[in-house]
């Protein structure tokens, strides 16, 4: 069984090696950093930051068989503010036309731009690579579990949300959109200018130039890149795109990858989530959801068959066990699509190795 939890500085070495394995903003491969977001995570989660712009949410997936922790994901409530903007590259169309030539160009061209509005931002997902692929899609339930929470939570998060997915890299992990845009005016490698974004932004809009940069002046390698994602990250896109998420030709200023945006309330797995209480033990379990316990700082959440029993729902006794939770306890369900699943069975089962979202996605 796989439980959904937030996590606690214990788990920091594991966030590093998970760190380790891809270039996020969100989930940088520092120690320091990574043990503040816990620990900022941890009052999240218990409600106490008054202002938005102090809510960061880390969730890991834990392997209840083993008690290893086997993946992260994240939600970060408020992104940008006044004084703190949000950076991006907009994307737009230029129609160039000569009477006398009787012809004209289209160009594509970029240009940075900020936005102090504030949404919320999903981020950081990465599954260790022994349980990618897994016959219980975990990717998938380590993303689609934030909006069941923003759902249960309506009120700590902005009304639009956006997810930045990552762009294409070299096996070097280098990215040739940055060499051929960004690096030209601010001279950090790649992985230097990512992770220097966790203290200031700052340097970005002081050093990249105001104006539009004509794409067409770039090398098509580069050109190529824009809005693009790798192949890993496809799959996580398009679970996005399913979900409502839209691009908008905001595109990121470091590696090219595209924003995606969503407005919350457009979001079914959102809007579907409520609150209810566990009923005694039913003896079918015919539909499939997120089912989740919040209490203080203590969030555990499942995806279990379940059963609507009047005005309650009743779970598995052993996912009862997992969520800590009585009959007669309030807790949270959003129905899935499809059928219902039985009961997964403690312990881990790996499954064979195919194609599954998300396992890597910003």
């Amino acid at each position: 069984m796989f439980l959904v939890r937030p996590a606690t500085l214990e788990d920091a070495s594991t966030l590093l090696k998970l760190a380790k394995m891809v270039h996020f903003i969100n989930l940088p491969a520092d120690p320091e950093i990574i043990s503040n977001k816990i620990v900022r995570s941890r009052k999240s989660f218990a409600g106490e930051p008054d202002s938005p712009r102090e809510r960061e949410f880390m969730f890991v997936i834990e392997d209840t068989g083993t008690g290893n922790v086997i993946g992260t994901s994240s939600v970060i409530g408020c992104l940008s503010w006044p004084g703190h903007p949000h950076t991006y590259l907009q994307v737009r169309r230029r129609e160039l036309y000569s009477t006398d030539l009787q012809t004209g160009q289209v160009h594509v061209t970029v240009q940075l731009c900020t936005d102090e509005s504030g949404p919320s931002e999903v981020g950081g997902l990465v599954v260790g690579p022994s349980y990618r692929g897994h016959e219980q899609r975990l990717g998938m339930v380590l993303s689609l579990i934030r909006f069941h929470f923003m759902g249960r939570h309506r009120d700590w998060f902005s009304d639009t949300i956006l997810a930045e997915m990552m762009g294409p890299l070299t096996a070097d992990s280098r990215n040739l959109f940055w060499e051929a845009v960004g690096r030209r005016f601010i001279n950090l490698s790649f992985a230097e200018a990512d992770l220097f974004c966790q203290r200031s932004k700052e340097f970005i809009t002081s050093l990249f130039p105001p104006g539009e940069i004509y794409v067409s002046l770039l090398p098509a390698v580069a050109r190529h890149l824009i809005g693009k994602v790798g192949v890993e990250t496809e799959p996580a896109r398009k679970l996005l795109e399913s979900l409502g998420f839209e691009f908008k030709g905001h595109v990121d200023p470091f590696d090219g990858g595209p924003y995606l945006e969503a407005k919350l309330d457009d979001i079914a797995l959102v809007t579907t989530t409520r609150t209810t209480t566990l009923a005694k033990s039913a003896d079918t379990f015919p539909l499939t959801g997120f089912v989740s316990v919040h209490r203080g700082a203590n969030f555990r959440g499942i995806r279990t068959a379940y059963a609507d029993v009047g005005d309650a729902i009743s779970v598995p006794d052993d996912v009862a066990e997992v969520l800590k939770i009585e009959a007669g306890e309030e807790l949270a369900v959003t129905p899935l699509p499809g059928k219902a699943e039985p009961p997964a069975a403690k312990g881990s089962k790996k499954g064979r190795a195919t194609a599954q979202p998300p396992e890597a996605v910003s």
